[in-house]
């Protein structure tokens, strides 16, 4: 059944570098990239574009970051593998993408829904994949080394983003941290 591997570590780390690493080094041919980010500007439009050259041809790109089972489910084939980049862009799009929330005022039966709703989906996802033929390579932030965020929705997120990074290092086959560019196996 599918596997799952798990990278995370900073910013300019080298995750997603090793990700698409990993995926080579497997020599899978079937490959789909999962993109979560959603492109407001021209400093992501240019993320975006590096992320494709960095790839290389043959991906199939899906583009989303919700109801991911749906999206991706047409384009496997047995064998195949799927990265997913980002986890962390993906919940941020799940917390706030249409809707409009008081994140300065928010009761915490909001937020129990609102973190519900991501658990939901990202578990579905997950276990969807251990059923399949199909691997799943996951690329996330570990946000939660840093500071404490001064603001409400900063910290609704760290804490977000660490329990759904949880989530995906504890159903993972394999997990890595990247630390400056340099992968260490956690698992």
């Amino acid at each position: 059944m599918g596997r799952i591997i798990y990278f995370t570590g900073g910013s300019r780390s080298g995750k997603s570098s090793h990700a698409e690493k990993y995926i080579f080094d497997k020599g899978y041919e079937d490959r789909i990239y999962l993109a979560t980010a959603i492109v407001f500007d021209d400093e992501m439009r240019a993320r975006v574009r590096k992320h494709r050259e960095q790839r290389g041809e043959n991906w199939t790109t899906v583009e989303g970051y919700k109801n991911v089972v749906e999206l991706v489910k047409p384009h496997m084939k047995k064998g195949g593998v799927i990265l997913l980049d980002c986890l962390t862009n993906m919940v941020t799009n799940l917390m706030i993408m249409e809707k409009e929330y008081d994140w300065d005022n928010m009761p915490d039966s909001q937020l129990t829904l609102i973190e519900n709703g991501i658990k939901k989906e990202v578990e579905e996802f997950l276990d969807f994949i251990k059923t399949q033929d199909q691997d799943l390579v996951i690329v996330s932030n570990e946000i939660g080394m840093g500071v404490v965020p001064a603001y409400p929705l900063g910290r609704y997120f760290r804490d977000i983003c660490g329990r759904m990074n949880q989530i995906a290092a504890a159903k993972a086959d394999e997990a890595y941290l990247l630390v400056s560019g340099l992968k260490m196996q956690l698992k």
